[in-house]
């Protein structure tokens, strides 16, 4: 840089050669100079001529231009990907750069198609170096498809970093997990949410499939219960869930229950129970029965995947087309956010059969009749074309 009355023509020429850093603004320094941001991979290209007499400087913290501050990181990303690459940048490794990720404290878990063009493994551990530092973070994994193992293991790779510990932020409760090992499914926030509203004051709650705690620390930090026991067979899960009650402060307020809970002893404890488990939590309703107070009973949350059963257009009606392109019966679209009436009825009988299958179980098991009423039924989100994940609130009393 030279002097600033000079900085003009000088940045003129470095932008004619393409030498300058758009990431950064040009920033006067003292002494009455003018330094102009250059990319360091091109400094060997630097050209000036004698009437422009410059020095390097290095600047620990370079003030970042506009175009810079108004980036979305993914735009970020993309151009500091160009950047690496330099004339081997092409439209094919663009379309492999993602746009959304995960965000786990300092890690930034990828999705399973990112970045899997040959070019890319080329460039080694560069590449993830270059994602960290343009996302803001230390480290960098990769998803990969859930295992069939029936603990829903994921195959994630960690590709920058010693270790996939994280801690995960969610409505005020600290989640601490290895992403190696065990999912997070932000998609379940919504009733999260709900479970946290619940009025569970003085109650005893099991759940019957805690994993890392999506639904136990909710309902020991915000719920108010007075007691979860929480069952859970995935070794790594419950380092994860015993790790959470520490860091919220309600360890002494669970007990976890390793391994399989359909061999839980527990029985007339529970004045709540939940079944979070999809596609179906129905071999654990038989231990939900067991572990409800045989003299009150109490509330069964029951989470089941829920299919229905497409309309069939009447004859000459239009179709309407979904967000995703699909085809949908106008009767289904029930206004932004809410079911058609078609979808309720569907949802409707099976929650009333659910609750005459829980009646059944409770008689049964007691030798007396008992009451099963539908309180409340939630969808959480579309699990795959017409097939929803639904939860059934059902209070079972006894008569």
């Amino acid at each position: 840089p030279g002097r600033a009355e000079r900085a003009s023509p000088c940045r003129q020429r470095l932008e004619e050669q393409r030498l300058l850093d758009g990431r950064y603004r040009l920033q006067r320094v003292p002494g009455g100079r003018v330094a102009l941001p250059v990319l360091q991979e091109k400094l060997s290209q630097l050209r000036l001529p004698p009437e422009m007499p410059c020095e390097l400087l290095r600047i620990q913290e370079p003030v970042p231009s506009r175009a810079a501050r108004r980036a979305t990181p993914a735009r970020r990303l993309r151009d500091e990907l160009r950047r690496l690459l330099g004339p081997s940048w092409s439209a094919e490794l663009e379309r492999d750069v993602p746009h959304a990720w995960q965000r786990h404290g300092d890690l930034v878990l990828l999705s399973e198609d990112s970045f899997r063009a040959a070019p890319w493994e080329r460039l080694g551990p560069a590449l993830w170096e270059t994602v960290a530092a343009a996302l803001g973070a230390r480290r960098v994994a990769r998803r990969g498809r859930v295992m069939p193992d029936g603990m829903r293991t994921p195959r994630v790779t960690l590709l920058l970093g010693q270790h996939g510990w994280v801690e995960h932020l969610d409505n005020g409760i600290r989640y601490a997990f290895d992403v190696t090992k065990c999912m997070f499914s932000p998609g379940n926030i919504t009733e999260k949410l709900r479970v946290a509203s619940l009025p569970c004051s003085g109650e005893v709650l099991v759940d019957l499939y805690a994993g890392i705690g999506y639904f136990t620390l909710p309902f020991l930090v915000h719920a108010g219960a007075a007691f979860v026991h929480a069952c859970e067979w995935n070794r790594h899960a419950v380092e994860a869930l015993h790790r959470s009650l520490v860091l919220n402060g309600v360890r002494d307020r669970c007990h976890i229950h390793c391994g399989d809970s359909r061999q839980l002893q527990l029985r007339d404890v529970a004045d709540r129970v939940n079944l979070g488990l999809i596609p179906s939590s129905e071999e654990g309703w038989p231990v939900a029965c067991r572990v409800l107070k045989k003299d009150t009973g109490g509330v069964l949350h029951i989470h089941h995947n829920v299919e229905t059963r497409p309309a069939q257009p009447e004859r000459g009606a239009p179709e309407a087309a979904g967000p995703a392109g699909e085809a949908q019966h106008p009767a289904e679209l029930g206004g932004e956010g809410a079911p058609g009436a078609r979808l309720r009825a569907q949802w409707q009988s099976w929650a009333e059969g659910a609750a005459s299958r829980i009646q059944g179980l409770l008689a049964a098991l007691h030798g007396r009749p008992w009451r099963s009423s539908v309180l409340h039924l939630q969808p959480v989100k579309s699990y795959a074309p017409h097939v929803h994940h639904l939860v059934l609130d059902l209070e079972c009393r006894p008569l």
